[in-house]
């Protein structure tokens, strides 16, 4: 298949209704998009799952932990 015949999201986004159905498969939690690192972030576990190629990687062993000076300063930003 071509580049110019795939129809999928980009690097830069996520089909808003795969976000919607998406959850942390450590805690069931929502997750929230961060286009700036590509990743799904489940604040509940303090894991950020990559996404690559358009493609969510929902496996704990390729998510990496958040600490909470990052998870309070994402917080804030999102107020």
């Amino acid at each position: 298949m071509s580049d110019s015949a795939r129809t999928g999201p980009t690097n830069e986004q996520v089909d808003a209704k795969l976000l919607e159905i998406l959850v942390c498969p450590l805690t069931k939690a929502t997750l929230q998009y961060d286009a700036t690192t590509q990743e799904l972030i489940s604040r509940a576990a303090g894991l950020a799952y990559p996404i690559r190629d358009g493609v969510p990687l929902m496996i704990v062993e390729a998510a990496r932990e958040i600490d909470d000076k990052a998870l309070a300063s994402d917080h804030t930003k999102s107020q």
